[in-house]
């Protein structure tokens, strides 16, 4: 097996075609993978490598889907609100990263998408007399499934399921007795997106909005008063307990921007990311805005074929 990158964007995880000066060529974005174009890329691809090949030749393997991989750094504002630690909300700096993957897949008709995304955090806030800080940290997982549905030549609409784990902690450097707070969830979430791709002066873009709503899961919520002692001489599974939005309302929803510069598929991003809970007389919100840069990478399986 290899991996070929192909270069440039696509639309609904398609991948980018053009053929120029015998070559892939400008960023742009084209119809599924069903469509005749991708019978004619392919045509190409396999004539070309039986001209150019000296040992081995490519062929793309079939049932397989391009994929399409993000990676993006960003930076932003966080409010965060624990009265297990501290009765204020503290403000301050949130760094963050964010790695992403999206392939169709071969369920109904190549209509189905699978997405991964991998999000990590460091917070560093204040409270509003700048007497005492937090230090926190998070790490998040989720994967699921998408429906896509095209109402439009250049607008895709999706729709699906989530199943993701968030861990986290909260460190404040004033507390004596319970310093540190620890934060664990697992849940499944409802997902819903659109993109919508054009050409602002014949530069291809694609605009994109997703937004995740987690419906059911279990969370880490200590009791009120209880110290990590004691939770470690009771064990912690008796601090496990339902989430749900009546008791953990939380949202994600992101942005997004493509455009291509030449080969290279650029993505600017704005994130809105709220995690609440509301539990055993304990309240706990983050809450942050953050701005993020990266690029998009899109790779086509290939196996190759020995003479």
């Amino acid at each position: 097996m290899e991996v070929k990158e192909v270069k440039g964007s696509y639309r609904s995880l398609s991948l980018t075609r053009e053929l120029k000066d015998n070559r892939l060529g400008s960023c742009h974005w084209y119809r599924p993978l069903t469509s005749p174009n991708f019978f004619n890329f392919l045509l190409f691809l396999l004539l070309s490598a039986s001209l150019h090949a000296e040992e081995a030749t490519l062929e793309p393997v079939q049932r397989r889907s391009p994929t399409a991989r993000t990676l993006l750094f960003g930076i932003g504002r966080t409010h965060q609100f624990d009265t297990y630690l501290s009765p204020m909300e503290y403000k301050g700096l949130q760094v963050s990263f964010m790695t992403q993957s999206e392939r169709m897949t071969h369920l109904l008709n190549r209509h189905v998408s699978f997405q991964s995304t991998l999000f990590g955090a460091y917070t560093y806030t204040e409270n509003p007399s700048e007497t005492a800080n937090y230090m926190g940290g998070r790490l998040a997982y989720d994967a699921g499934w998408h429906y896509h549905y095209s109402p439009l030549p250049h607008l895709d609409l999706k729709g699906g399921a989530l199943i993701g784990t968030d861990l986290g902690f909260l460190y404040n450097n004033r507390n004596g007795n319970n310093p540190a707070q620890g934060r664990f969830s697992i849940d499944l979430s409802l997902s819903a997106g659109a993109d919508y791709t054009f050409k602002l002066k014949r530069l291809p873009m694609r605009v994109s909005y997703q937004a995740d709503l987690p419906m059911l899961g279990v969370m880490f919520c200590p009791e009120f008063g209880e110290s990590y002692y004691e939770i470690s001489q009771r064990g912690v599974g008796h601090d496990i307990i339902c989430a749900h939005p009546g008791n953990a309302l939380s949202l994600r929803q992101m942005l997004t921007m493509d455009f291509c510069l030449r080969r290279v598929t650029l993505r600017i991003a704005y994130l809105y990311d709220v995690r609440q809970q509301n539990a055993r007389n304990l309240k706990y919100h983050d809450r942050s805005h953050s701005f993020m840069l990266g690029f998009v990478r899109h790779f086509q399986l290939m196996k190759r074929k020995d003479k």
